[in-house]
């Protein structure tokens, strides 16, 4: 039985925690957030105990894996201390808010001989998992351009964080990372970053960005986030290559759609329509993440993953900051 504890009981802690009421081999010990009665309401519902600090949850609970679910920019402190205690963590995207924070999460972790997970979910989400087959499969010929859209309402969290440029670095470190670490992911390293967002200007929790990305292989992605909706959440993804053309759109019952080049004469396509697995992506990339502690594994995702995907949302807020491109690596490494 691995045991988990919970530091945050927010939107994604409510989220995994739930998710891990539903997993065999694994015992959810504990949740601790600094707000009291958040934390009881959550560990009520999810038929554990609620913990007044995190020193307590370590050394009473005992857990084996340590779950972070606060703010970005508290990131650092908690997987240090964590770290220091011995156990193994998984920690909510982004790594960090700097690059600087991000290296000392990883060193903290290789020092005291535990395992560092950062949960970047989209690589668990099937119809982007799917799309990555079909790319890596060849099924879209050489890429050339790639299109993703991310966007839903500006959201509020506690302390209102996600106001604050300095603690969440925009939608465009918060949430449209996810789609950098997912373009990495398919296409590799990216060489160039020029951004526009509304960044400096004050509009009501109204937020928007575009960011065009050149990565070393050739492909020319276009991201665009918004926190400007006045309700719901949708995504875009799509990929376009000399032999066909990929197309998501999560409000499309089909979420995957497939467009094949038939041969020079033939104008027409084929559409292939691919199903969501039943098991929830937060409970899939969960569960990964635990079978990598006991199995001794790599992840899907690695620390350095989610360093690299933040080295980009950096690039591209800087971008939006100058009006200037920015190029990779920022850290002066070669990340080849």
């Amino acid at each position: 039985m691995v045991k988990v504890g919970l530091v945050g009981a927010g939107t994604m802690g409510a989220v995994h925690a739930e998710a891990y009421t539903r997993m065999s081999g694994v015992q959810l010990v504990g949740i601790t957030d600094v707000r009291a009665d958040a934390a009881a309401q959550l560990a009520a519902a999810c038929g554990t105990r609620a913990w007044p600090n995190l020193d307590q949850l370590l050394e009473e609970a005992d857990p084996d894996v340590v779950d972070v679910c606060v703010p970005t920019y508290l990131h650092r402190s908690l997987v240090e201390r964590i770290a220091g205690a011995g156990k193994h963590i998984i920690c909510e995207k982004p790594i960090a808010r700097t690059l600087e924070d991000a290296r000392a999460m990883m060193r903290a972790a290789d020092a005291a001989g535990v395992r560092l997970f950062i949960a970047h979910v989209l690589r668990f989400f099937p119809e982007y998992r799917r799309a990555r087959d079909l790319i890596a499969a060849g099924k879209v010929g050489q890429p050339g351009t790639v299109r993703t859209m991310r966007g839903g309402v500006f959201p509020r969290g506690w302390d209102d964080w996600y106001a604050s440029v300095d603690k969440c670095g925009t939608l465009i470190v918060d949430m449209i990372i996810h789609d950098f670490d997912f373009l990495r992911w398919c296409f590799g390293e990216v060489e160039r970053v020029f951004a526009r967002s509304c960044l400096g200007r004050e509009l009501n929790r109204i937020d928007h960005a575009l960011v065009s990305l050149r990565f070393r292989n050739g492909v020319i992605g276009h991201v665009e986030g918004t926190w400007a909706y006045p309700e719901g959440f949708r995504t875009e993804l799509e990929v376009a290559g000399t032999a066909g053309i990929l197309h998501h759109d999560s409000t499309e019952a089909t979420p995957v759609h497939a467009w094949y080049r038939q041969g020079a004469t033939d104008g027409g396509g084929v559409s292939v329509p691919e199903s969501p697995l039943a098991k929830g992506p937060y409970q899939v990339e969960l569960e990964h993440f635990i079978d990598c502690i006991v199995n001794g594994t790599a992840p899907v995702v690695t620390a350095e993953d989610a360093y690299r995907a933040l080295e980009i949302s950096l690039a591209a807020l800087q971008s939006a900051t100058t009006g200037q491109p920015v190029s990779l690596p920022m850290d002066g490494g070669d990340h080849a």
